[in-house]
């Protein structure tokens, strides 16, 4: 029983080949979250720009 511990124990495992260079994978990711960042950026501001949407309807109900 020993020697097939040790017979296993002496198998080293192979490990599996990646398809890309592991910096590809970090560059894949860093252009998610720059693409991400730009589609969050992009929708600054537009609330402001139906203010006056928003201030006529709190103009009409301070008049009731």
């Amino acid at each position: 029983m020993l020697s097939i511990a040790v017979l296993l124990a002496e198998h080293e495992e192979e490990l599996a080949p990646l398809i890309m260079p592991p910096a590809a994978f970090a560059g894949i990711g860093i252009a998610v979250f720059v693409v991400l960042g730009f589609v969050a950026w992009s929708y600054r501001d537009v609330a402001n720009r139906h203010s006056d949407k928003t201030s006529s309807a709190d103009s009409h109900g301070a008049h009731h």
